[in-house]
């Protein structure tokens, strides 16, 4: 159905979630993740400033290229892979439609540097 897109997200424990996606919300893989009950957190509503929606990217639907911000956050992270990006950073569009992804381990702030979120 034209609007609607099918993805595939693997959770920390290993169960696979199908989704349906509107593709006319503008929304983004982590927000799509959260209203889906997922256990990503999004502290930072998607700027690219926490990594609490890392995830391994299976499947060739989306670029494995990042943002300079991007880049910058996966740097500061355990648990990065060539296959690692940011869902806030990945828009839900026609163009992913099959997608699989599987969220990365939970990270976990050092010195509660998230509360002024």
């Amino acid at each position: 159905m034209e609007g609607i897109i099918k993805i595939e997200v693997i959770n920390r424990e290993e169960v696979k979630h199908s989704l349906e996606l509107l593709t006319d919300m503008g929304l983004n893989l982590m927000e799509a993740c959260r209203a889906s009950d997922l256990p990503v957190e999004g502290v930072c509503g998607g700027m690219a400033m926490c990594a609490s929606c890392h995830c391994y990217i299976l499947s060739d639907q989306v670029s494995l290229q990042r943002n300079d911000a991007e880049q910058a956050m996966l740097d500061e992270v355990n648990d990065v892979e060539n296959n690692s990006r940011l869902g806030c950073q990945i828009p839900i569009t026609e163009s992913i439609d099959g997608l699989v992804v599987k969220l990365a381990p939970e990270q976990v702030a050092d010195d509660n540097e998230f509360n002024d979120w």
